[in-house]
């Protein structure tokens, strides 16, 4: 039987300890390391430093899954930053990803009661005891309605809210201790106010269910035309701030889709399909899905891809999806002139600045877009790359970084990770010249 947890590991002095200790432990073990660096030879060096990594990595996955709430969703927003940590330590972050053991269901029940006045089993004909699915915020039960439909019910565990109020104090000790590890490994500066600001408002948004139906609906009308897309449909009477009721969607885990076993033709439909619609989303629609890790995604049997989690959605300005939409016609011509206005009008320059070094960093981001034929994504080493964009940003100060850049990078992040992880080589100059040609037709 799968282990249950009866409630999250709550109480302002018990978290504080808690992140304060683990923060304690990381910062410990690099200070350690920094003392034995000079005793040691370059291999030696390099070594050990990806060594304390690994362990602390795997000391914040522990810590993690302990805590849940907001603690293990800013652990879950950097296992998708492999342009900030070593690859062998992202993999041990990417577990966070995975489900954790459910609650037990008296507590679940509860929830559902106070949330929408009965228990399960008085508002549905049968009510799976058992979680399907369960993450850092809530849990996901299968159910039938009266009428005979499947549907999933995504129920907010109690008292998480209170956790993240705690947590979001708490987690600036290890993101300062983050901070000076991207220093170190991979030069370049982490705006901690920037990633925090971001944390918080996505926490407060994905505490909202009653949010997240806005986003379905809003994307069931966007992609309505889009007959390989799934959207599940909400269940308004059955729903509420904490909980909420969609249609069941069964298929595949997009990150068992990645694994090498799979049949080629499917992996290559997958990579092609979530590579567009990621691309038609921030130049054609203006909407942007900002939480692309696999564990929000399923394969059907059709093949089609289901979208299943849309607590973390932003909305791009017409000037800004004009300006990205200028850029990729940019990347396109290789006009370096029309690159630098984009970047000006998407708040990264100043008129005045230099565009030169900026042009350059674009080249080095989107190499495969410059790459006119089939390109294995497993060639481009993210963390040399980012690396590299580190020195030159730091070398001629690019330090603006608009509000909408944090949420863009993430999805092209996730992006680059999924189609890594897909491990299809393809032409995908080719597919996003499709995806620029269609976001033009729009206007």
């Amino acid at each position: 039987m799968a282990q249950q947890r009866k409630s999250l590991t709550s109480g302002r002095t018990r978290r504080a300890i808690k992140i304060g200790g683990l923060a304690s432990q990381v910062g410990s073990s690099y200070l350690w390391n920094s003392l034995r660096r000079p005793f040691l030879n370059a291999a030696a060096r390099e070594r050990e430093l990806l060594e304390t990594h690994i362990r602390n990595a795997r000391r914040i996955v522990e810590s993690s899954q302990q805590l849940r709430g907001a603690f293990m969703k800013l652990i879950q927003m950097l296992s998708m930053r492999s342009d900030l940590l070593p690859a062998e330590a992202v993999d041990i972050l990417k577990a966070t990803r995975s489900s954790v053991p459910p609650m037990d269901f008296v507590t679940i029940a509860e929830q559902v009661k106070r949330e929408l006045g009965r228990r399960p089993e008085q508002l549905f004909a049968s009510f799976d005891h058992q979680a399907f699915a369960a993450a850092s915020l809530g849990q996901v039960h299968r159910a039938r309605l009266r009428n005979g439909e499947e549907v999933a019910v995504k129920i907010q565990y109690p008292g998480v809210s209170e956790t993240v109020e705690q947590d979001l104090g708490n987690v600036k000790l290890l993101l300062r201790t983050l901070q000076a590890l991207a220093g170190d490994l991979m030069r370049q500066k982490i705006d901690t106010r920037t990633i925090y600001r971001e944390l918080e408002e996505r926490l407060r948004e994905e505490l909202d269910y009653v949010n997240e139906a806005r986003n379905i609906n809003e994307f069931r009308r966007l992609l309505a035309d889009d007959k390989e897309v799934i959207i599940p449909r909400v269940f308004e009477k059955l729903s509420s701030r904490r909980v909420l009721t969609m249609t069941y969607v069964d298929g595949y885990w997009l990150s068992d889709i990645m694994s090498p076993e799979v049949d080629e033709d499917l992996r290559r439909w997958v990579a092609r399909k979530y590579y567009r619609l990621v691309w038609r989303q921030i130049l054609e629609l203006g909407v942007l899905h900002t939480d692309p890790h696999p564990g929000n995604y399923l394969v059907t049997h059709h093949p089609r891809l289901a979208i299943l989690d849309f607590g973390s959605i932003r909305h791009y300005t017409e000037p800004l999806r004009q300006a990205s939409l200028m850029l990729a016609r940019g990347l396109l011509e290789r006009d370096d002139k029309l690159i630098a206005s984009a970047m000006v009008k998407l708040g990264y320059l100043d008129r005045d600045s230099d565009p030169a070094p900026m042009i350059k960093v674009i080249h080095i981001l989107f190499e495969p877009l410059l790459t006119d034929r089939v390109y294995d994504p497993n060639r481009y080493d993210s963390i040399a790359k980012m690396a590299e964009v580190g020195e030159i940003a730091v070398r001629h100060k690019l330090y603006k970084s608009p509000p909408h850049s944090v949420f863009t990078l993430r999805a092209l992040i996730g992006l680059d990770g999924i189609v890594k992880g897909l491990a299809i080589p393809d032409n995908y100059r080719a597919l996003f010249r499709e995806a620029v040609a269609s976001a033009a037709k729009t206007g």
